[in-house]
């Protein structure tokens, strides 16, 4: 863990709490601090309270997806600048960029390319 990692906040937006739970631990055990939502409005909710320095957003979610949750934030001048980076196990890749990703990270994952992704977005 270095100083940098320890001040870089991340937003975890997903539903299934295995992913969930997954994605917290190996963040939170490079030095991260998290927040979490569990759908698509708590996302934006919680970004826009926040200001996280990289969300980290879910496809299938209830009530707004991830898609529109994306456009929603990236539509608000508070929220435009904070990379989003898809994160699924479903190949919608063209749908998240189109509302604004700058990625996409797909499951399953593995630990270490996980953690090297996240702090090329950041």
């Amino acid at each position: 863990m270095n100083r940098e990692q320890k001040e870089k906040v991340i937003l975890i937006v997903k539903d299934d709490f295995l992913h969930l739970k997954l994605i917290r631990d190996l963040l939170k055990l490079s030095g991260y601090t998290i927040l979490e939502a569990s759908d698509g409005k708590q996302g934006v909710d919680i970004a826009r309270e926040k200001k996280p320095n990289l969300i980290l957003m879910d496809v299938r979610l209830p009530g707004i997806d991830g898609a529109e949750a994306t456009k929603i934030l990236k539509a608000d001048v508070a929220t435009k600048d904070i990379p989003i980076v898809a994160v699924s196990s479903c190949a919608i890749e063209k749908k998240m960029g189109e509302a604004g990703c700058c990625g996409y990270i797909t499951f399953p994952i593995k630990s270490s390319e996980f953690m090297k992704e996240v702090a090329d977005y950041l």
